[in-house]
């Protein structure tokens, strides 16, 4: 069996074992949604009883509505699938936008955030990894502002910018930044001497050394800090259109939070799962076009 076979097979098992775990979390779902014989009013406290009241749901004991769990069963959350993606873009007015449209806003403020840290950073970067005096003089300022939470940043940025849309995009920029600056930083810096010493024999010029011997040979690490810096930027939109409000997935699951859907909330966080998975997928084939294998 040939490497390609090989890999084709282990493929086909992976796939099929993500399918039965599946199926398996969906049963366990359904499981628990269940309904029960006697109603969960017994159990409850009557603050639980007041919530439940809150979500629609009947606590009293026996009958249908008072056997069922606050979850959605795994039908329920099945249709509501099927309604948001039947018409992801409408947009009735400030608090009602398609989860297609919601999504759009965070996308567009993610990439602008992220092309920005990346404009920084990559250049920086690799300033840094060639000259051992700036990184010197850099990395105490890169040490004590890297570990701050992005979102620390927010109360400052909503007060000196006093826009909420430009803020959310600043947030990204600094949360995004480190990792590239760092990752380009290690991968120039890491760049065999043997080739530098090659162009520097040839006598080649330092812009044309830094396009066609640094850049080629660092960018599996520099794609590396960029794919860490997008997969944090991602997780930071979330929070940070929850803090601000207006638009954005954040604010789509916040919203259906306080309009007490917690369907819409859970399809939000599938939804947020998804498009994540297929933006770390992105920069891992980008990753492995340009590696290069002996």
């Amino acid at each position: 069996m040939n490497t390609s076979t090989s890999a084709r097979s282990l493929n086909l098992k992976a796939a099929l074992l993500s399918t039965l775990i599946l199926l398996m979390l969906v049963g366990l779902w359904h499981l628990a949604t269940l309904p029960t014989a006697a109603g969960p009013a017994a159990t409850m406290t009557p603050e639980q009883i007041e919530y439940a009241k809150l979500l629609g749901k009947d606590p009293g004991v026996g009958g249908e509505g008072g056997a069922k769990s606050g979850v959605p069963t795994p039908a329920q959350f099945g249709a509501k699938v099927i309604e948001h993606l039947a018409s992801p873009f409408y947009d009735n007015g400030p608090n009602d936008k398609g989860v297609g449209r919601q999504l759009g806003y965070s996308l567009g403020r993610v990439a602008l955030g992220f092309a920005l840290a990346a404009l920084v950073a990559i250049p920086l970067g690799f300033l840094i990894g060639m000259s051992p005096l700036i990184y010197r003089a850099l990395d105490p300022f890169i040490q004590v502002l890297k570990p701050i939470s992005p979102l620390a940043w927010m109360p400052l940025a909503l007060y000196t910018i006093k826009d909420s849309n430009i803020s959310g995009i600043f947030v990204i920029f600094i949360c995004s930044v480190w990792p590239m600056l760092l990752n380009t930083a290690f991968g120039v810096a890491g760049v065999r001497r043997e080739w530098l010493n090659v162009a520097k024999t040839l006598e080649v010029n330092p812009l044309r050394k830094a396009f066609e011997v640094i850049l080629p040979a660092a960018a599996p690490t520099i794609l590396t800090g960029m794919r860490i810096s997008m997969g944090i930027a991602w997780l930071v939109i979330v929070a940070a259109e929850m803090l601000v409000g207006g638009t954005g997935i954040g604010y789509f699951v916040w919203n259906e939070w306080n309009n007490l859907s917690l369907t819409n909330v859970i399809f939000a966080i599938l939804v947020i799962g998804l498009v994540g998975m297929a933006l770390d997928l992105l920069f891992a084939q980008a990753q492995k076009a340009v590696t290069y294998v002996d």
